[in-house]
């Protein structure tokens, strides 16, 4: 498989965010998904609406998302939308809950685990997606990049316990670890094999706690922001993003990659490999923004 190109800036800006998707040199067809995380109510460390707008403006895109599987103030449509409201989604683009309609099973070929994936039934109203993804660490993953955006993030509340269950809801918590991230693997290919070459992802690397955004009570990041990376490569994206912490010389890195390796986290990464949706050699790409 070729080597993939990523393509990073340090400039941190929501302007950055349009640089770098233009660096890519395509252009999303029809109507855009942008898939977002809307941020659990009380988490700090979210990226803003207000960083998201001018990129999700480019592209004339459609944020989504898709309720949770567990307790909290995104586990029903109802109060998605007062999440997406309070947290000022609503004030820059049109908000679509994707799974407010039901779910579709997508196919899953050759999954280590799953036949099949379910994603919010109104993802077949999108032509393209755009994934905007803020890379920081995760209780369970170990780290949240593009590969568990589309994976758990485009999965409706009954897919997301389905992915962590792998196969089996009733074991969302209890589920063996690896074979879990390998589930999210499973996934995150049939969204690439649903959208093909009309997808783009595009990571942030600010406010890098160890939790993740999902937490309603979550760390302060220890780690000081790296930059904005962009790719049509979701595995080489991700990889490129665990490279970096590895490769920056931030003293308080420690604490971000003792969470990711103490949940082994590149294996979501190996297996997304593995399954061929991506490749974990790339070219980096600096790009002036």
């Amino acid at each position: 498989m070729k080597k993939a190109k990523v393509f990073m800036t340090k400039t941190m800006t929501p302007q950055a965010m349009v640089t770098m998707y233009d660096a890519l040199n395509v252009s999303l067809p029809g109507k855009v998904a942008v898939k977002i995380h809307s941020g659990e109510v009380g988490n700090q460390n979210f990226i803003r609406p207000a960083f998201m707008k001018p990129i999700i403006d480019h592209v004339n895109g459609t944020i989504v998302e898709c309720n949770t599987a567990y307790e909290g103030k995104r586990d029903t449509t109802e109060a998605h939308k007062e999440t997406m409201k309070l947290h000022g989604w609503c004030d820059v683009a049109d908000v679509d809950i994707m799974d407010e309609n039901g779910e579709i099973a997508l196919p899953i070929e050759h999954g280590f685990h799953l036949q099949e994936n379910f994603v919010g039934a109104n993802i077949s109203n999108y032509d393209s997606m755009l994934v905007l993804s803020h890379f920081k660490g995760h209780p369970m993953g170990g780290y949240g990049g593009a590969l568990k955006n589309i994976s758990i993030g485009v999965a409706s509340s009954h897919g997301k316990a389905h992915i962590h269950g792998v196969g089996d809801p009733k074991e969302i918590w209890t589920a063996d670890h690896d074979s879990f991230l390998e589930s999210m693997a499973d996934a995150a290919s049939s969204i690439v094999n649903y959208y093909h070459d009309k997808i783009v992802y595009i990571n942030i690397m600010m406010n890098m706690s160890v939790d993740c955004d999902c937490c309603a009570v979550a760390e302060d990041p220890a780690i000081a922001d790296i930059g904005i990376l962009a790719s049509l490569d979701p595995v080489a994206l991700d990889q490129a993003c665990l490279d970096m912490v590895y490769k920056c010389d931030d003293p308080n890195k420690d604490h971000l990659i003792e969470r990711i390796e103490s949940r082994n986290g590149v294996h979501t990464i190996e297996a997304a490999s593995q399954l061929q949706i991506g490749n974990r050699e790339y070219d980096l790409i600096m790009v002036e923004a």
